[in-house]
């Protein structure tokens, strides 16, 4: 049987973007004889698993950058025999759309929960937002799309909500997860990482990854963690350009020592191994992976009632979820989860929950998926 010729299409990049890291483990897993990649980017990391078209035009400003990423791909795309178009970008121009970024109009309304009725308006009126709620609607209600990618229920169901697409075109496919990297043997790096930043065995230490701190909820968990005893810590990983604005929410509260900011960080296994829990009480997240991390780390997880990884999540038995709003039930979750044998407790089962969710079981899926779409 001759390999499935199949090109993927990402802008850019970027180390800590939980889509790209999806299209890196996908080129890692698929391979093998019966794929044959083709990587389509503005810029991506050397990689030895798919062949690369640079696609870069000359643009200014988000929406041109969009539309000629769009324009170019479609142009090479046209000129090669590909089996099938896998996009991660909103274009007209592919076979398969993987929803990772979840749904754009859903987005806005979960964001505009959080602005004045000003900003509001002005991010409904902005250019860009609308170009993309545009290319959303025409890619996701084309004849040529073939199949949608869901890494979530919760967005395929919105994809039904907003869309006229038949829903045997949504295919909910779940993220993988490296469950012998990510394990509960980072516990062994506990000591010396909590020694490194100052923090004793006896405290609490919940962990927070993840760069845009609005839409991911920094500043509420800042809130929350204010409401609990002074032995509860939190670890902030990731970057944000008002990063600034958080940490003086965090001295304001008299908290400075108790919320770390750590920036961005190559390597976050050690501080899984630190943490006692992993809290996300994000606006909007179709599915993140750092919630598959944290959990096959071993880490009870809190997360919000629109991130998609709440899927997984059992209130009380291997998590807790919340509306990312509710400070009320962010605090409580937060404070039971201070009880060490409780925390430990729902992270064997938190463990347990992810096990099944392999690397190589996602590549057997989508490897399944890909075969199935071809036989239509």
């Amino acid at each position: 049987m001759n390999p499935i010729k199949l090109a993927l299409i990402r802008q850019s990049y970027r180390e800590d973007g939980g889509a790209e890291r999806f299209v890196s483990r996908a080129i890692e897993a698929l391979g093998s004889s019966e794929i044959e990649l083709t990587l389509i980017a503005r810029k991506w990391k050397t990689t030895r698993d798919a062949r690369a078209i640079r696609c870069n035009p000359f643009y200014l400003g988000r929406r041109w950058r969009d539309a000629s990423f769009a324009n170019c791909v479609c142009r090479n795309v046209s000129g090669h025999q590909f089996d099938l178009v896998q996009s991660h970008e909103r274009l007209s121009c592919c076979d398969i759309y993987r929803a990772g970024d979840g749904v754009h109009r859903e987005w806005i309304k979960q964001r505009t929960r959080v602005l004045s009725p000003l900003r509001a308006m002005a991010m409904k009126a902005n250019p860009y937002h609308r170009y993309v709620l545009r290319a959303e609607k025409t890619m996701f209600e084309s004849e040529r799309l073939k199949a949608v990618i869901c890494n979530s229920r919760m967005v395929r169901d919105e994809l039904l909500q907003y869309f006229d697409i038949p829903e045997k075109k949504c295919h909910v496919i779940y993220s993988g997860v490296d469950t012998d990297y990510f394990h509960p043997r980072a516990i062994e790096l506990r000591t010396g990482t909590r020694a490194g930043l100052g923090i004793s065995e006896e405290q609490t230490v919940f962990l927070f990854v993840g760069s845009g701190f609005e839409r991911k909820g920094a500043g509420r968990l800042v809130s929350a963690l204010a409401r609990l005893p002074d032995s509860a810590v939190a670890l902030v990983i990731g970057e944000d350009k008002h990063r600034g604005r958080y940490e003086r929410q965090a001295r304001g509260l008299g908290m400075e020592n108790r919320v770390l900011f750590l920036g961005k960080q190559s390597e976050v296994l050690p501080y899984y191994g630190a943490a006692d829990a992993f809290v996300l009480p994000t606006l909007y997240d179709p599915f993140p992976n750092v919630i598959l991390e944290a959990m096959a780390a071993g880490l009870p997880v809190i997360t919000s009632t629109k991130s998609g990884g709440a899927e997984l999540i059992r209130d009380g038995e291997n998590g807790y979820i919340c509306d990312a709003l509710d400070i009320e039930a962010l605090t409580h979750a937060m404070n039971i989860l201070t009880d060490r044998e409780s925390s430990r407790r729902l992270g064997v089962s938190a463990r347990e929950t992810v096990e099944p969710y392999t690397l190589d079981k996602m590549a057997e899926n989508l490897v399944a998926f890909y075969q199935s779409i071809l036989r239509q």
